[in-house]
Parts: C-alpha cells; sequence; structure tokens
C-alpha cells in the first residue's frame, strides 16, 4: 500500500516528540529533581538526555526495520515470547496511566490558585473526563488541538528562559542586576554523586513519552535518513531547552524557597515582583499539561487494542473501527482509579504517582534495549539501512545498567522507596497474572481436546488436522500409525 503523502519530516517528527514530551513533571515535578541534586541536576539532565539518546536509536532501528503495530510490545513478544509482550505492554499502560493520574493533579493544583472552591479530587476528576472525552473524536480533529497546543508550550519554556536572562543581566527596566544572585549561596554538589543518583528517576520522568518518535518511524519517507535526524534535533532540543530553564531558574530563587505543589518556574517570577508574568505562565503550564494529557491517552487506547489482539486483554475490549473507543475509555476509567487511589495515601502523592510511574516507564526503557540486543544479535543491521545505535553492544549495556541503576536508586530521595515497591509489585502481579491465565488457558485446552476425542471415536469419524487448530498437544491419529506400519 502506498502512500498518498510526502510523510513527516525530521522537524515536524522532532516537534511531534517535543510536544509530547514536556508536560507537568517538568513544570512541577523538576522541583524534586532540584532539591535531591541541587545545582549538579544540571549534571543530571545530561546524563538523561545520553540514556534518550540511545533508547531512542534502539527503538527506532527495531521499528524502520520491522513497522508493527504496538511497537515495542510487538518486539519484545517477537523477541522473548508472549509472557514478556503481555507484562511490558500492561506495566508500560499502567505506567502512563499512574503519570497521568499525576499530571491532572499538577492541573489542578494550578486552577485552584483561580477556582479555590472546588476540590482537587473534583477538578482532576473533570480534566480526565475532558481529556478521554476528546480522544473520542479521533486522530484527525485531535491532532489538529495537538498540534496548538504543544507549541503553546514551547513557546512557555522559551518565554520564561527570555524573561530570566533579562532579570539576570538586569536590563528589564527597573529591576535591579541579578547576576549569579541565589546561585552565590548555593552548593554545586550539595548531597555528592547520590544526590545526582537519587534525582534520575525524575529527570527521566521529564523525558517520558520521547517513544512516539519510534512508533512514528513508520510515517516518514525516508526512515533511514529521517529518523535519525529527527532523534538528534529532539535530543538536542530537549536537553537545551531543560538545561537551559534550570541555568535561569536557579539564579533567580533559592532552592529551599521551593515548594513541590507550586510551579518553580511561577514562584521565580513572582519572587521578582513580575506576577503579570507567573499567572500568565499558569495559564500556559495548564495548557502544556493538557496537551500531554491528551497525547498520552491517544497512546493508551491504542496499546490496550495491541493487547487485546494478541489476547492479552478481555475479549470485551476489542475494538473494530479506526478509533479504539473502549480502550480509550477504559484508560480514562483507570486513570480515574489512579487519581482516587493517590489521595487515599497519607502523604506525599504526588511524589507516589511519579514514582510508581517512572518506575513502570524505566523498565519498558530497559526491555527496549535488552529487546534490541537480541534483535541486532540475531538479524544484524535493519535491511536497506545503516546501524543506528552508537557504540553497539557496549552502549546498550552501559544503558541498561543505568536505567536499572536509576530503578534502585529511587529510596535515595525521600518518598520514592514507595514507587520502587509499587514498581515491583506491580510488574510482579502481572508477571502473576499472566502465568494464571497461560494456566488456565492450557487446562481448557486440554479439556476441549478431551472432550472431543471422547464424542468422535465411538463413530469413528476421522478428524483433519484444519479442524482442531485450538488444539496443539493432539496424539497421533490410527490412521497415521497405520500409514507409518505400512511404509
Amino acid at each position: 500500500m502506498k502512500k498518498n503523502h510526502k510523510g513527516l519530516t525530521a522537524i515536524q517528527l522532532a516537534m511531534m516528540a517535543l510536544g509530547t514530551v514536556v508536560g507537568g513533571s517538568f513544570f512541577l515535578g523538576s522541583v524534586v529533581a532540584i532539591q535531591a541534586a541541587g545545582p549538579a541536576v544540571l549534571v543530571s539532565y545530561i546524563l538523561g538526555g545520553i540514556l534518550v539518546y540511545y533508547i531512542l536509536f534502539a527503538l527506532s532501528e527495531m521499528t524502520v526495520a520491522y513497522p508493527e503495530p504496538g511497537s515495542f510490545r510487538t518486539f519484545a513478544e517477537k523477541a522473548f515470547g508472549s509472557g514478556m509482550g503481555f507484562v511490558v505492554g500492561w506495566v508500560y499502560w499502567t505506567g502512563i496511566v499512574l503519570a497521568m493520574s499525576s499530571e491532572s493533579i499538577a492541573v489542578s493544583t494550578f486552577l485552584r490558585a483561580w477556582i479555590p472552591n472546588i476540590s482537587l479530587p473534583v477538578m482532576g476528576s473533570i480534566i480526565i473526563i475532558v481529556v478521554t472525552l476528546l480522544n473520542l473524536l479521533g486522530a484527525d480533529k485531535l491532532s489538529k488541538l495537538e498540534s496548538g497546543l504543544a507549541a503553546i508550550k514551547l513557546l512557555a519554556i522559551v518565554g520564561f528562559i527570555v524573561l530570566g536572562i533579562l532579570l539576570i543581566l538586569g536590563i528589564s527596566g527597573d529591576m535591579p542586576r541579578i547576576g549569579m544572585g541565589a546561585l552565590n549561596e548555593e552548593s554545586w554538589f550539595p548531597a555528592g554523586m547520590l544526590g545526582i543518583a537519587g534525582s534520575m528517576l525524575i529527570v527521566m520522568f521529564t523525558y517520558a513519552g520521547f517513544e512516539i518518535i519510534g512508533l512514528a518511524a513508520s510515517e516518514t519517507s525516508d526512515p533511514h535518513k529521517i529518523v535519525p535526524k529527527a532523534i538528534t534535533y529532539t535530543v538536542v532540543g530537549l536537553v537545551g531547552l531543560y538545561i537551559a530553564t534550570i541555568i535561569v531558574l536557579l539564579p533567580l530563587i533559592p532552592i529551599n524557597d521551593l515548594a513541590e505543589d507550586k510551579s518553580p518556574m511561577v514562584m521565580a517570577l513572582t519572587r521578582w515582583n513580575l506576577g503579570w508574568a507567573g499567572s500568565a505562565m499558569n495559564i500556559i503550564l495548564i495548557t502544556a499539561i493538557f496537551s500531554t494529557m491528551l497525547a498520552a491517552m491517544f497512546g493508551l487506547g491504542r496499546m490496550i487494542r495491541s493487547l487485546v489482539d494478541e489476547g492479552h486483554g478481555p475479549a470485551w475490549l476489542k475494538d473494530r473501527g479506526d478509533i479504539p473507543y473502549k480502550g480509550i475509555l477504559f484508560s480514562g476509567v483507570a486513570m480515574l482509579g489512579g487519581l482516587f487511589f493517590g489521595f487515599v495515601l497519607p502523604k506525599r502523592v504526588y511524589i507516589f504517582l511519579v514514582s510508581s510511574g517512572g518506575f513502570s516507564l524505566l523498565f519498558t526503557y530497559v526491555v527496549i534495549l535488552a529487546t534490541h540486543y537480541k534483535f541486532r544479535k540475531e538479524n544484524g543491521c535493519p535491511p536497506k539501512g545503516k546501524c543506528q545505535l552508537p557504540g553497539y553492544p557496549f552502549s546498550s549495556w552501559i544503558a541498561i545498567i543505568s536505567l536499572v541503576g536509576i530503578i534502585f536508586s529511587m529510596p535515595l530521595v525521600e518518598g520514592q522507596g514507595y514507587g520502587l515497591a509499587a514498581g515491583i509489585i506491580l510488574t510482579t502481579m502481572y508477571m502473576a497474572i499472566y502465568l494464571i491465565k497461560k494456566y488456565i488457558t492450557q487446562n481448557r485446552r486440554q479439556s476441549n481436546q478431551g472432550n472431543n476425542r471422547k464424542f468422535v471415536r465411538p463413530m469413528g469419524i476421522h478428524i483433519t488436522k484444519t479442524h482442531m487448530e485450538t488444539s496443539d498437544e493432539l496424539t497421533p491419529r490410527k490412521s497415521d500409525n497405520k500409514d507409518k506400519e505400512e511404509k
């Protein structure tokens, strides 16, 4: 089937990834990373960008070679069996659901400044319902809305950077020159390497969503040339925007003045009597997070479809049209459940949700790299293209070890140990569900096989192989044994 369009360019693919990635996890969650590592969080963002670079190249290399529905979930299933496809698909879906539940809390936190009479759970529920309903409109209408929202949030970051530079250099009217400001009183490495390690989970979570490049790689006219360029643009763009924002932020406000339930950018601008800019930034941040939730819901519905089509989900969730209505609605209900589950916990709701969701995403990224390692070992370079992942296989192992290290360093930051525990329980739960499902299915097949034998033997009916395609463990037929004896 030939495409009637020219396909996505490298810039378009990079912009799509940037629009999907930048959201509340950076605008609000970055406070946790800054408090953990201090100014050294800049190192964390650079290291995170390098890891993203390797994961993206690994995923896109497989996607370009074999554009399959379900992307990394399908690749993992082919490489390691149906059990891995089941676990990684459901763990990823659960991680995004938990992440978007936390994003709804972030939006509600910002909105509370204007609508203080509505509680966080009610406001978060309204946001999730709106996001779910908009996704039911379909990809065409949603993509137009998403493009506009993505442009707004990128402009928000650029706008903050420009305002911050004006304040630092003292060329913003009557305001005094700030210079190094609060950085003069900060220790650059307050917690040493442990602080950097403890911040890496939140840092990686701010990069979450970049895997959309792998999912969209088959939509380009020349994936072998366009995808590597798009990856470079995306990584350089993300790392550049994030680092520039942190560099501008740190002189404007002391780290001890930052609060987890408020945007650090808004607090920094308000501190220097730019309340109007802080209010405008709040509106833009709400738009940014809403955009991320829309894009995430788009992927959630399609992940459910991929799982159900492979028999890894309940049949009543199966969708037959272009829009996975049931998958979207199911994901919306799950988000509401994650939101209220968070509020029944005693403390640190936001960090718990981000940490448990972050574990799921990091687990998925480890599987992507492990799948790619096996893919390259068995198949070599992609057909008609160059090997895209630099330094293979050493880069693969370094990235895998780094991600595993980040997962187990979660307890280094207060409150993130809950996320590690929740993530391990989540993965173990899905492994157990798969094993139980497999056991029940095998017993059912054996039972059906036995019943069919009892039914046909008295009648002497010959059953062909095609009539019993659901059973793989049939005993040899008598007619087959006779043929072998005659031979």
